[in-house]
């Protein structure tokens, strides 16, 4: 047999076993829990007619599902608060959020939480204050709450790698 032959028979082997390892380390790596990481019940997704609307009240602070307006806060960086039934909206159609207590974190903090939004253009992420909250910073999904008391970049990135995308529109 040719070297050749013989080179092609070996591929055919490796690139599907590469294939299959690749397949199962993203399988485990997004499987893990990110540590502190709260799972939160689901509130639906009812929409409602303005930001003063009556409802019911939501069972986290930063809220991760429940009742919300029909349009989204803008992607990126803000700098004034974004109203729970708004960006609730945003959490639905993938989005992450990432609120922080100005006066519970250093400028050095906020600063490196507005990079890493930077960093992610294109991708479904915002960054604003958030006051009301008991947590320094707060990673909100879907139904997920990564609450930090300290700036953590490995589990700020972890969290949006595994979340950030994920539409949870319900499909009939």
């Amino acid at each position: 047999m040719s070297k050749n032959k013989k080179m092609i028979k070996k591929l055919w082997w490796i690139i599907p076993t590469l294939l299959v390892v690749a397949f199962f380390y993203k399988v485990l790596s997004t499987s893990k829990n990110i540590e502190g990481m709260q799972k939160i019940s689901n509130l639906g997704n009812e929409h409602i007619e303005s930001l003063d609307a009556l409802h019911q009240p939501y069972n986290s602070n930063p809220p991760t599902s429940g009742p919300h307006m029909g349009n989204i806060a803008p992607w990126g960086i803000s700098t004034e608060i974004i109203p729970d039934e708004l960006q609730v909206h945003n959490l639905e159609d993938g989005g992450v959020i990432i609120q922080y207590n100005p006066d519970k974190i250093s400028k050095d903090d906020r600063d490196k939480l507005e990079n890493i939004v930077r960093k992610n253009s294109g991708k479904n992420l915002i960054s604003a204050p958030r006051y009301d909250m008991e947590y320094n910073i707060a990673l909100t999904a879907w139904n997920k709450l990564l609450p930090l008391e300290n700036f953590d970049e490995k589990k700020i990135n972890a969290f949006i790698d595994k979340f950030e995308g994920l539409d949870h529109h319900v499909r009939f």
